[in-house]
């Protein structure tokens, strides 16, 4: 049967992970924060699923809602309302500063950017868009357009406006001050003098991550975000945040942005929201609201709006105020942290332990002293924590090393926290 699974995938599915494969486990089941494998193995999942997991596999309370839900109302005509998505708009606008409080719940993070640029873009009434050159914020048009890390070449002309600036990388920062560290006053000076000497004066957005994630988990500096507003509101355009990875606790606040007391003018949430479910929402002010109606705005979708996920997105709202996540998740990401600090003493090609809350990166390389990436060893790391019994998942980026991406569930033990970094020592080790 094994046979015959693995040979039916690859004479019938199209590979869309890139250059990558797929991971050689035929995965049965998932509960709580272990997948169990077609042969009996359990792995200890460290990236949530997609990120998105937050809740753990299979938690009890969605399970419940789901089954609950499915059975009642489940999807009708996008034209039409329900109280779980006017429930869960409600809940979400009172969870965020004002004036975010105009909601439109969507299925995934690239619907949602793809929305928030479309809307921006018809408010301000111009085209162009700025993004990190290591962002990533979709797959579908607007949103893969802003997104430089990968999955660029080949696919013919990208739509015209759109401008990358350099990533505020603090372990590898290409503007210093005197003692060595990333001067990122200097580089957003740098940014804007690229980017100006190159727009038609026409800006409509600039979309970021506060922890870039993909890219290979870089925390923005504090009071970057604001000068970035600043700098985009004095051209005319809206600030997007996508808080795909980041919003609903992952990194010890409600949402990343609340470190630095900036409000964007358009949030975007999507892994999270859903626990692992399709559930995304693009949230904005009601004047940003008003003048996109005014001008017709149009995002008719087949899910926009469907109750299921809706449903499931109240319980999750649920679970995280009842079981104070945000709390566990600043306490277990500072166990982690403290382990993964303990592994670099022992081992010299940690390089750099990084991130907030339960979102934290572990970058590998292969000398302390020079920062050379270890490409390689990030691989073979991954694959001998698989055949542990971790699934981690690595980035691997031009001119960095190989980097972890460690984000567990919130909900999950400092006993699981303790035997992923128990494996994580073993295969450093051996490999």
């Amino acid at each position: 049967m094994t046979e015959t699974f693995w040979s039916d995938a690859e004479r019938h599915l199209v590979r869309y992970i890139g250059a990558s494969s797929f991971v050689p486990e035929i995965i049965e089941r998932a509960e709580g924060s272990f997948v169990h494998t077609a042969d009996g193995r359990r792995l200890l999942d460290f990236t949530s699923g997609q990120m998105s997991a937050i809740l753990g596999h299979s938690h009890p309370a969605v399970v419940d809602t789901v089954q609950r839900q499915v059975a009642t109302l489940d999807h009708i005509f996008s034209g039409m309302l329900s109280r779980p998505v006017v429930d869960l708009a409600r809940r979400l606008a009172e969870s965020l500063p004002e004036p975010l409080s105009k909601v439109l719940l969507l299925t995934t993070g690239a619907e949602s950017n793809e929305a928030a640029l479309r809307m921006a873009k018809l408010v301000t009434g111009r085209h162009e868009v700025i993004a990190f050159a290591r962002s990533w914020h979709g797959m579908t048009q607007a949103a893969a357009t802003a997104t430089y890390s990968s999955g660029r070449k080949g696919y013919g002309p990208a739509a015209p406006g759109n401008f990358a600036i350099p990533t505020p990388d603090a372990y590898r920062p290409d503007f210093t001050t005197p003692d060595g560290e990333l001067d990122w006053r200097r580089q957003l000076d740098y940014s804007f003098q690229l980017f100006d000497a190159q727009s038609v004066g026409s800006l409509a957005a600039c979309i970021v991550e506060p922890i870039l994630s993909s890219g290979g988990v870089i925390d923005l500096p504090p009071g970057y975000l604001a000068e970035l507003r600043d700098r985009v509101h004095a051209r005319g355009g809206l600030l997007i945040l996508d808080e795909a990875q980041t919003g609903l606790c992952r990194t010890g606040d409600w949402y990343a942005f609340q470190r630095d007391g900036v409000v964007p003018d358009i949030l975007t949430l999507s892994k999270t929201l859903g626990a692992g479910l399709p559930l995304a929402a693009v949230v904005t002010s009601p004047e940003i609201e008003q003048a996109a109606h005014d001008r017709g705005f149009l995002f008719f979708t087949t899910h926009v709006s469907d109750p299921l996920v809706a449903a499931v997105g109240n319980t999750v709202l649920d679970v995280l105020t009842a079981e104070r996540l945000d709390v566990r998740a600043g306490e277990l990401g500072a166990y982690l942290r403290k382990g993964l600090l303990e592994l670099a003493e022992k081992h010299p090609v940690i390089g750099d332990v990084r991130g907030r809350g339960l979102l934290v990166g572990l970058e590998l390389v292969t000398d302390r002293e020079t920062r050379v990436p270890a490409d390689e060893l990030g691989a073979a790391v991954t694959r001998r924590c698989l055949e542990l019994g971790l699934h981690m998942n690595v980035v691997q980026l031009p001119g960095m090393g190989g980097v972890f991406r460690i984000a567990p569930p919130l909900t999950a033990t400092p006993a699981e926290l303790d035997l992923g970094l128990e494996i994580l020592d073993e295969a450093i080790s051996s490999v």
